[in-house]
């Protein structure tokens, strides 16, 4: 990731207690680290943001990396602009996805650092934050590669955890389960043929049928208590 970064910008990276050579390898490429216990994707990201001294920033999870395109036009940003959308293309097991708009997510990602802001997600899970800025936004060419599922386990890991940190951030009610039950078909056909997922082989019906019954098990485990 890091060395997909422009020439000579400055990296902050912030550590929650990795295990691996994350650290080592920050800082060989010259990135500031800082260590600070894990208290969610909100207050991590909200963190981060009030540690950066550059007038801008660009947020990046550890299992992105942004493509040559996306590295040149950063560089050529506007002091008019006070965000840019980027486009995020998922993969899964080593190949982008279509389907369930995987790879036509367009999110705020380079921001001026102090006209940003993050919030919480509408749900009220400590996840999926949302990031604002005071002004004017546009679009940058080029994508960020999110490669977050680079096996089937992981992605079942993944879904998991996220299902379960979304369950208990919901009331258990079991009129929104009979909702997203019935909902389920309607949304595995939207999130297969709305993106031409058809054309990705067995990830697109996988995406889509993991996709579709994401919201049935987040009631699901509500109702549970999980």
């Amino acid at each position: 990731m890091l060395a997909r970064l422009p020439a000579g910008v400055q990296v902050f990276v912030l550590d929650a207690g990795s295990n691996d050579e994350t650290v080592a390898i920050a800082r060989a490429h010259g990135a500031r680290v800082e260590f600070r216990s894990w208290s969610g994707f909100v207050t991590a990201r909200r963190y981060a943001l009030g540690r950066v001294t550059t007038p801008w920033a660009l947020m990046l999870d550890a299992d992105e990396l942004i493509d040559e395109t996306l590295r040149d036009a950063i560089l050529r940003s506007s002091e008019h602009v006070t965000g840019y959308r980027v486009r995020r293309v998922t993969m899964l097991c080593g190949r982008a996805v279509r389907t369930a708009g995987w790879s036509n997510e367009r999110l705020l990602r380079l921001v001026r650092t102090d006209r940003a802001r993050v919030a919480g997600s509408r749900s009220g899970a400590p996840l999926h934050e949302r990031w604002s800025v005071d002004g004017e936004v546009a679009d940058l060419p080029g994508a960020i590669l999110h490669d977050s599922y680079p096996t089937l386990a992981s992605y079942r890991a993944k879904f998991d955890f996220y299902t379960s940190v979304e369950a208990q951030a919901l009331p258990a009610s079991r009129r929104r389960y009979a909702g997203a039950l019935a909902m389920l078909p309607l949304r595995f056909a939207w999130s297969l043929l709305r993106y031409g997922g058809w054309r990705d082989g067995w990830r697109g019906p996988f995406v889509a049928w993991e996709s579709a019954r994401y919201r049935v098990v987040v009631r699901s485990k509500a109702l549970r208590g999980a």
